[in-house]
């Protein structure tokens, strides 16, 4: 078992490209690197193949808004037989502080819109997830509503840890599509 399919989760659009919800794109479009993701009707998304580790993978970035990812997600694991565990989801994490990020596989939504609608659409929960930690507003001592929370940049110190958190997460990512599941996770997780 490997990983075949790539998700990055987000909103469609220049205002939201900066948001804290779009950390799943921020992974996606640095795998991407000079891969051209290419809008795929059919799947009502961008979508594209890279190698990583000898293996070619897809990425996808659905361009439906983050609670109807599922269609994208399903319509292409459908057409490429793509089983759920073959699938990599990438998104925000209100549960992690800034900087940190996780891997794991199965559990329940966490109240995330665009994990409730993949899992509808796979019919099953299990599939890998690597969560990026964006905080909390309560935790982080704000005021604001989650809704507004995850639809509003990182302040700067923020994004500094998010995107040291991208850069462990990009190092791991050839480990998972190997199947070496529980050597990237003791990597992303311990730092070693």
């Amino acid at each position: 078992m490997s990983i075949r399919l790539i998700v990055g989760l987000g909103n469609p659009g220049p205002e939201y490209e900066q948001t804290r919800h779009n950390a799943g794109f921020w992974l996606v479009d640095n795998l991407a690197g000079p891969v051209r993701l290419a809008r795929e009707q059919r799947f009502n998304a961008l979508a594209g193949k890279t190698s990583i580790a000898g293996s070619e993978v897809w990425l996808l970035e659905p361009q439906t808004y983050m609670n109807r990812s599922g269609q994208s997600v399903g319509a292409l694991a459908r057409f490429y037989k793509i089983n759920p565990d073959e699938v990599l989801v990438v998104h925000d994490e209100l549960d992690l502080p800034p900087g940190a990020a996780k891997i794991k596989k199965g559990g329940s939504s966490g109240g995330h819109n665009g994990l409730k609608d993949i899992t509808a659409a796979l019919g099953t929960q299990d599939y890998w997830r690597l969560r990026l930690g964006i905080g909390h507003p309560r935790t982080l001592g704000l005021q604001q509503p989650v809704a507004d929370f995850v639809l509003h940049r990182p302040r700067k110190e923020e994004q500094n840890l998010i995107n040291e958190a991208l850069d462990q997460s990009l190092n791991v990512i050839p480990l998972l599509v190997q199947g070496k599941f529980e050597q990237a996770m003791m990597e992303l997780h311990t730092g070693k």
